[in-house]
């Protein structure tokens, strides 16, 4: 941490405008970096060596036994591997102090040792003559900590500290019952308002004024540190963030190579997925002749772009409970969580929009603000209709009675006459019915939100100017076009760093008879079968 005029202006918990623009940067050169370098062997021979550097080719270990010290190794990796997608990804990622629950038994102990800690020191000072063991304890530990936060170049300040806080010094003086305790208090408040962030300006005011009798003192000097402590790993993080996201590909394969090599089973989900993705496909494609003759017909090769970007469609309506993520989107999982939930809500929104506008037609029609506040109306009501105990029956039906009585507010003040009562009876039927799977309505809104994602998956640069979005959803393009970005960004960065390894899964399926032959239902994405028509 630097001292003096190096204080860093951004140490606290939230990060700094410089920080949130280096990781937008980052993002836009994950998503204008498409896929082409990991993905240039799939217009290759699927039996060609894609490799082009270090890490790229993935190397698959025989099976062997799995030690302890394996899996630990593989833990520490798949933690540090963990940690550094998070902050490369996340522009607001940051350490807080944890707050332990008020009852929790780690509490306790921690309250009952400090305490013990605290009242041996109160008793050691009131003795007489005075006991120091536990101050010279404490303040040894508080020059550690003071030396952390410095930067290697501050050896002026260093030098000072150690001579000050000098435990060789501190103990004769102690001998001779000379040390002088609230001096050095206001020493250590002192450094710590020289190299604390600026966020933490004011606790060490407080320290200054603050009339604490030693005990106190020292007590507030120890949460200011922890403060601070924090402050540095915040700011350690911001610093390290530019060189992670330079090296981020390179650093997350590695890092995942290594889990695989220790662990033979780490792609056992990775490659469950990639299979149904091609069994996905191969029944969506047509039977073609072989080249050799013989009046055989089978299925064409097909293309990974087109298995990988089924794939990785298929997570927009993922079932968590019924199996887990693929290994190589596991530090995701947070974030695709959180985007199904949003795209699920606005899923919702635009199928009760589509029926509204549907039913009504042109009274309504050309009327943004009306639109919005229906949008917004739907939203808020059905907020929370991924949870397992919301009813949505019961609030598609409050949605349809708000929106009936805006839609007559809004047309009686324009002449028009209200809506019939029986079409507000055929309104609140259509949309509560959009929770039946098959609804017709919902089926055309979920194909075409996956058409869209399908072509952001596969246009390069679609976060720079995204595509229109297909007839229907232009009543959510806004929210939709959001989310669609922010998915491609994650999918586009995640085939940097994992292409290989899907490669090497893929040509494994193809190529080793593994693929049983496609089963004769519709595959589960209707936009890969029957592509819903965007006019």
């Amino acid at each position: 941490m630097p001292g003096n005029d190096e204080r860093p202006t951004s140490m606290s918990t939230t990060v700094s405008e410089d920080a949130s623009s280096e990781a937008e940067s980052s993002s836009d050169r994950c998503n204008s970096i498409t896929s082409a370098s990991d993905f240039d062997c799939s217009r290759q021979s699927f039996t060609s060596d894609c490799s082009s550097s270090k890490h790229s080719s993935p190397s698959f270990s025989p099976p062997k036994t799995i030690t302890l010290d394996d899996v630990m190794s593989s833990a520490r990796d798949l933690s540090n591997l963990t940690l550094a997608h998070e902050i490369i990804v996340n522009r607001d990622f940051h350490v807080e102090q944890p707050h332990l629950p008020q009852n929790s038994l780690e509490k306790q102990v921690k309250d009952i040792v400090h305490k013990a800690f605290w009242d041996s020191l109160e008793s050691e000072l009131n003795d007489d003559p005075p006991e120091y063991e536990h101050a010279i304890k404490l303040l040894e530990e508080i020059r550690e900590i003071l030396l952390s936060f410095l930067s290697p170049g501050a050896n002026r300040l260093r030098t000072q500290i150690l001579e000050v806080l000098d435990m060789d010094l501190i103990r004769q003086q102690a001998h001779k019952e000379a040390v002088d305790i609230q001096g050095l208090a206001s020493y250590i408040v002192t450094i710590m308002g020289k190299l604390c962030a600026p966020v933490r300006d004011d606790e060490v005011k407080k320290l200054r004024e603050s009339p604490y009798n030693i005990m106190s003192m020292y007590k507030e000097i120890f949460r200011v540190l922890d403060l601070m402590k924090m402050d540095m790993v915040n700011f350690t993080i911001q610093s390290l963030r530019p060189d992670l996201q330079r090296q981020s590909v390179e650093y997350e394969r590695a890092k995942f190579q290594s889990i695989v090599e220790k662990t033979p089973s780490a792609l056992d989900h990775t490659t469950e997925w990639i299979k149904s993705s091609l069994e996905e496909v191969l029944f969506s494609m047509p039977t073609v002749e072989q080249p050799n003759g013989h009046g055989k017909a089978g299925k064409a090769l097909p293309s990974p772009f087109l298995v990988f970007n089924s794939g990785f469609i298929r997570l927009l309506t993922w079932d968590y409970h019924k199996s887990p993520l693929p290994e190589t989107l596991m530090t995701d999982e947070v974030r695709l969580r959180e985007l199904q939930r949003r795209l699920q809500l606005l899923k919702a929104v635009a199928s009760v929009l589509l029926i509204v506008y549907s039913a009504i037609g042109g009274p309504i029609s050309g009327l943004p603000a009306l639109a919005e506040r229906l949008k917004r109306m739907a939203s808020v009501l059905l907020e929370g209709m991924h949870r397992p105990d919301f009813n949505l029956s019961e609030a598609l039906g409050n949605v349809s009675g708000q929106i009936c009585c805006e839609l007559n507010k809004s047309l009686t003040e324009r002449n028009y006459p209200a809506l019939p009562p029986e079409l507000q009876v055929t309104l609140k039927g259509q949309i509560t019915s959009i929770t039946q799977e098959n609804n017709p309505i919902r089926s055309l809104v979920e194909g075409r939100v996956q058409q869209y994602f399908r072509v952001l998956l596969a246009t390069p640069n679609s976060h720079v100017n995204p595509p229109p979005t297909p007839g229907g959803l232009a009543l959510i393009q806004p929210e939709l076009t959001s989310l669609a970005v922010t998915f491609v960004s994650l999918i586009n960065f995640n085939k940097q760093v994992y292409s290989p390894f899907y490669m090497m899964i893929l040509k494994t399926l193809l190529f080793s008879n593994t693929v049983p032959p496609p089963a004769a239902t519709a595959p589960q994405d209707p936009s890969i079968q029957n592509p819903v028509n965007s006019n």
